[in-house]
């Protein structure tokens, strides 16, 4: 077992914790040394082994006695092209497949959307799950982004370490929750773009140590 296995197998067993995924739906990956691992096809967050993850290359070559989870193209197309990717989550979670099934973006309804890079996260249109298309359109769709939604389908969080992809998948479902949540209460006012920037421009010493008085 290495530690990318073992980060693959707690992430997925967080999401399953925290209702994100049903049964063996969505997947998760760590990026290593010529490749990734990724969840293997067919787990569920009951079944999944610390030793479970799938070692493979970005080309497709597995290692291992089972076979990747079947959105792996669309793993390997990400960290491709993200060189800052370094862990994945995808997830069926309710509110952001909800959203997604609207085939709509989650606009500026909230500041913490600057977080995942934009002023919204797009919704990628519709293609075949597992299919070399569905790597194609997900990338696109996370151009100066770490989030995207998938149409008719889910979402997909990228991150600099796995603990930080798991947060992002969180904060994003709970967004999406809480944006249907308002809409179906009314008209939600979106945030401008001057406001954004501002959030933007918060995020920047969001935690840092208060200075002291003199």
């Amino acid at each position: 077992m290495t530690v990318a296995q073992r980060q693959v197998a707690e992430v997925y067993r967080a999401l399953g914790r925290a209702g994100m995924n049903a049964g063996s739906s969505g997947n998760v990956s760590v990026r290593v040394s010529k490749g990734m691992v990724i969840t293997p096809s067919g787990c569920s967050a009951d079944t999944i082994k610390d030793d479970d993850g799938v070692r493979m290359a970005l080309d497709g070559k597995a290692r291992g006695k089972r076979p990747p989870s079947s959105e792996w193209f669309m793993h390997a197309a990400i960290y491709q092209a993200y060189a800052n990717a370094q862990a994945i989550v995808h997830t069926h979670s309710d509110a952001c497949t909800a959203l997604a099934c609207l085939n709509e973006p989650l606009p500026a309804f909230h500041y913490l959307i600057v977080q995942f890079g934009g002023d919204n996260v797009h919704c990628a249109p519709y293609v075949t799950f597992g299919t070399p298309a569905l790597a194609d359109v997900a990338v696109a769709a996370l151009a100066d982004r770490t989030a995207c939604l998938l149409a008719n389908h889910g979402m997909i969080v990228y991150a600099g370490s796995a603990d930080v992809a798991l947060s992002r998948a969180i904060t994003l479902e709970s967004l999406a929750r809480q944006y249907l949540l308002a809409r179906a209460a009314g008209t939600v006012r979106l945030l401008t773009g001057v406001e954004m920037q501002a959030a933007r421009e918060r995020f920047k010493t969001y935690g840092a140590a208060a200075p002291r008085a003199k």
